[in-house]
């Protein structure tokens, strides 16, 4: 599914749901002029599209001329976004503070200053509320501006008391900006690279982590730095595979949506991905009670009023929640029962394709393709993975590297030879030119090499011995990457036992739930 270049407008239309739609409709048509009913036909011109195309636009509305066209899409734009914010949503804290911020200013410009400064008071106290320093500081400006120009009146010390709530909301913007910095850099890092690959890695990433920490104690700060702070250690760890530590912050992260409880409808999509991250957690521990937990308390988020009227809102829960039940399928090997997901995946990311960016339809491939590796079913597993391989993106060269190696080992379980022995060469300069190459890799690309001369009879012991090579670098952080992304130990076990991919993993599941029971 590549990524194409989408009209902006066109993937606005295609975003309305039909309430919306109606109350456009309603909003434009209470103004009869020529150009409004030009946009009504532009509007249903674009809505029975399936995909965008200029020359097919212009013979579908044949009363706009070529040279129109341009300003006709800006002035439906602007038309859409005045009848959706007509559509006032309550539960949006930006939006109920732009309005009273807007209120303000009308007051002022009316010569009320008294009323405007009352209005500006209403609005610092919600701001206070909500964590909202950005609205606190408009505020604060307004408020001075008023104070400087005209004489009020309105309270005796007011110019010293204003000058300490800026000084205090500067120092606050100030923690927050500098711990947002170093969350959202450190972010950037995994999206570009992937997981750290060496030492050079490691110690580049140490450096670089110290050099935007920002001064200062966040755990006494207030809600936005906290949550930035336990970000910024949460990639960290990620990027390291320290998965304690991982752990360790993405529980800070979401406890601290329990701690400021009225935050869950300020910042929901930061509660989500919170949830999303503890399960990730959860699921490198092999942790299958706290995931389940998790997934209750993600399930039950993802009916509330919050996540469903809010389209952001209900396409990420969909995104991580999804995620979540694929890796439970992985974590207890029930590969089988989880390929019922697939339909509905599919479903839902052609739904969906004009929001989701390729980095996260890149993790359903792999995750799909998984699904049908460990089920048996190599030939799928191939299909979706070649959906990676052949898309070309800058993005997860670590995905990418992973999808050729599992690419590689279902052809091996296809007995695919004469593909083998070329693709081998291939997969290896590509992860070699990634720097991707761990000690388990080079030991696996060994053994395939050596696979074309193995004798009927003998690739049990083959397998048994390069389990024997590879299981000691289990637990080593530096291997984890691997282990993450390629259950390699599972898929060893299977053949030296002789049993399904899956049924290892279950058996393995059951003996964990009975140590942790004794």
């Amino acid at each position: 599914m590549p990524n194409r270049t989408v009209d902006a407008l066109f993937q606005l239309v295609k975003s309305l749901e039909k309430s919306e739609k109606r109350n456009f409709k309603l909003y434009v048509t209470r103004n009869s002029a020529a150009e409004n009913l030009k946009v009504i036909e532009l509007f249903d011109a674009l809505d029975k599209m399936g995909e965008y195309d200029d020359a097919v636009l212009l013979k579908k509305t044949p009363g706009i001329k070529k040279q129109q066209l341009s300003n006709l899409k800006a002035h439906l734009t602007r038309l859409i976004l005045q009848s959706l914010l007509l559509i006032r949503d309550d539960r949006n804290i930006d939006i109920l503070l732009h309005e009273q911020m807007g209120y303000a200013r009308i007051l002022y410009n009316k010569g009320l200053y008294l009323q405007s400064l009352k209005m500006l008071d209403k609005l610092k106290d919600f701001a206070r509320q909500h964590n909202q320093a950005t609205f606190l500081m408009q505020a604060i400006f307004f408020e001075k501006k008023i104070e400087a120009l005209h004489i009020t009146r309105s309270s005796e010390h007011r110019a010293t008391t204003l000058v300490h709530e800026s000084e205090a909301v500067t120092k606050r913007l100030e923690g927050i900006s500098a711990s947002s910095n170093l969350s959202l850099l450190l972010y950037d890092w995994y999206i570009r690279h992937g997981h750290a690959r060496n030492k050079k890695d490691e110690s580049e990433l140490d450096a670089f982590f110290e050099r935007h920490m920002p001064a200062g104690a966040p755990q006494s700060r207030g809600f936005y730095e906290q949550l930035y702070m336990a970000q910024s250690y949460c990639w960290y760890a990620f990027i390291r595979q320290d998965f304690l530590m991982y752990y360790r912050y993405t529980s800070k992260w979401t406890e601290l949506f329990q701690k400021f409880p009225e935050m869950v409808k300020v910042e929901t999509l930061q509660y989500i991905k919170g949830l999303h991250n503890l399960l990730n957690a959860h699921f490198d521990l092999k942790n299958e009670p706290g995931f389940a937990k998790t997934l209750e308390l993600f399930e039950a988020l993802e009916k509330e009023e919050v996540v469903q009227q809010n389209d952001n809102n209900r396409i990420q829960a969909f995104v991580y929640l999804q995620l979540g039940r694929l890796n439970q399928h992985f974590l207890r090997g029930t590969f089988t029962e989880g390929l019922s997901l697939v339909p509905y995946l599919e479903e839902k990311l052609e739904e969906y394709s004009l929001q989701l960016d390729r980095h996260r339809v890149l993790v359903f491939y792999y995750k799909i393709a998984c699904l049908y590796f460990g089920s048996g079913n190599n030939s799928r597993a191939i299909d979706y993975l070649q959906k990676i391989i052949n898309w070309k993106v800058d993005l997860r060269t670590d995905l990418q590297c992973y999808a050729r190696l599992l690419h590689l080992i279902a052809h091996y379980e296809l007995n695919n030879t004469d593909l083998l022995e070329y693709q081998i060469k291939s997969v290896y300069r590509f992860m070699a030119k990634m720097g991707s190459l761990s000690v388990v890799e080079e030991e696996m690309f060994r053994f395939l090499r050596k696979s074309f001369g193995l004798s009927a009879g003998s690739e049990k012991a083959a397998f048994s011995k390069l389990l024997e090579i590879i299981k000691p670098y289990e637990n080593d952080p530096r291997e984890t990457r691997t282990f993450s992304y390629l259950d390699v130990i599972s898929w060893l076990e299977s053949k030296v036992n002789g049993m399904p991919v899956q049924e290892v993993i279950r058996q393995k599941a059951l003996l964990a739930r009975q140590k942790r029971i004794v």
